[in-house]
C-alpha cells in the first residue's frame, strides 16, 4: 500500500485548517501535528493544535522541514508522518508553500500537494479576523512577505499540485472528494 501525506498549503485565510479537518474526518486521515515557537491562540492546546516549543526546544527535534514565518519557527517531523503510516492511515498536514516544496522534494509522489486560493484578497482578511486574531496581527499577517509568497504556487511544485479555489465550501468539498478519489478513497 502506498503511503501518502496530503499537504494543504496556501496563503493565510485560504481555509487550510478547515480543509485539513474535512479530509481528516471524512477520509480518516491521520493529522500530523506540527511544531511552532508562536504562542497559542485562544482555545489552542499543546499536543493537539501544535506542539508549542521554545526556539531552543524546536531545534532539538528531528524535523523534516522548518521555516521562519511571521517571526516564529514552524516545523514537522518524520516521526509525525510515521505515526499515521504505522497504523495504516494516510496523513494530512498544513504547511506553507516552502514546506510543501520540501515535502515534494523529500517524499516525491507520496506528498500530495493541495494548493488553496481565493478569488479576492479581502476574503483572506475577513477569514483571518474570524479566527480571533488581534487586528494588528491580522494586518501584519496579510502583509508579511511569507504570506505574499504563500499566495502563489511555487514553480517547482506547480506541475504536481492540485489547485483548489476555496470561495464556496460546497464546491470545495466536491473538488476535494474528486482529488481523494484519485488516491483510492
Amino acid at each position: 500500500m502506498t503511503k501518502h501525506v496530503f499537504v494543504i498549503t496556501g496563503a493565510a485565510g485560504t481555509g487550510k485548517t478547515t480543509v485539513a479537518a474535512y479530509l481528516r474526518d471524512r477520509y480518516n486521515l491521520h493529522r500530523v501535528i506540527t511544531h511552532t515557537t508562536r504562542q497559542p491562540r485562544p482555545g489552542e492546546h499543546d499536543g493537539v493544535d501544535y506542539y508549542f516549543e521554545t526556539p531552543e526546544s524546536i531545534r532539538q527535534r528531528h524535523l523534516l522541514e522548518m521555516v521562519h514565518y511571521d517571526h516564529h519557527l514552524y516545523g514537522s517531523s518524520m516521526e509525525g508522518l510515521q505515526d499515521g503510516w504505522k497504523d495504516g492511515q494516510d496523513d494530512v498536514i498544513v504547511l506553507d508553500t516552502k514546506g510543501a516544496a520540501t515535502y515534494h522534494r523529500e517524499l516525491g509522489a507520496a506528498a500530495v500537494i493541495i494548493f488553496l486560493k481565493v478569488s479576492h484578497l479581502k476574503m483572506l482578511t475577513t477569514r483571518i479576523k474570524m479566527r480571533g486574531d488581534r487586528i494588528s496581527d491580522v494586518k501584519a499577517r496579510v502583509q508579511a512577505s511569507e504570506n505574499r509568497r504563500d499566495a502563489h504556487l511555487p514553480v517547482e511544485i506547480a506541475p504536481f499540485a492540485h489547485v483548489v479555489l476555496n470561495d464556496n465550501w460546497q464546491i470545495t468539498q466536491r473538488r476535494l472528494d474528486r482529488i481523494m478519489h484519485r488516491y483510492g478513497y
